[in-house]
């Protein structure tokens, strides 16, 4: 099944981070796809192109949003970045790369969500990071 980003997340450009979900299983993962290209405003100063790391871990936060708000009882609800416990980055990403985001929740309850986040270029881990949500009553 073809699943769009503006189904599950109410970001928009500039703001929505993934290009595409590539596979949700509600109230436990989601896996996005993210192509870095010389278009995206972040390289708009042409000095640095690198992506930076918020938001490579805004892209982990809102594939870890879509696997929450797929489910029926979170559906239509506001899920946010409540936090980032640990996070390490072995390489820099650069135009052109192709990044597999993949978040597993650890941990659901009742209003907070904790996720394990991977970031994966050419089948290599490149980015893990632990996240934390929280969902709005």
């Amino acid at each position: 099944m073809e699943y769009q980003v503006s189904d599950f997340i109410p970001q928009r450009y500039p703001f929505e981070m993934i290009d595409k979900i590539v596979a949700v299983t509600p109230g436990e993962s989601a896996q996005a796809q993210k192509n870095i290209t010389m278009n995206e405003w972040y390289f708009s100063n042409g000095n640095q192109l690198t992506l930076p790391h918020p938001i490579i871990l805004e892209s982990l936060a809102q594939t870890g949003v879509v696997a929450i708000l797929s489910m029926p009882e979170h559906h239509n609800q506001n899920v946010f970045f409540g936090g980032i416990k640990q996070a390490e980055f072995k390489d820099e990403m650069r135009p052109g790369d192709v990044l597999q985001l993949k978040v597993q929740l650890t941990k659901l309850k009742r209003n907070i969500g904790v996720g394990h986040g991977e970031v994966i270029r050419d089948g290599e881990v490149i980015v893990t990071a632990d996240l934390m949500f929280a969902i709005e009553a």
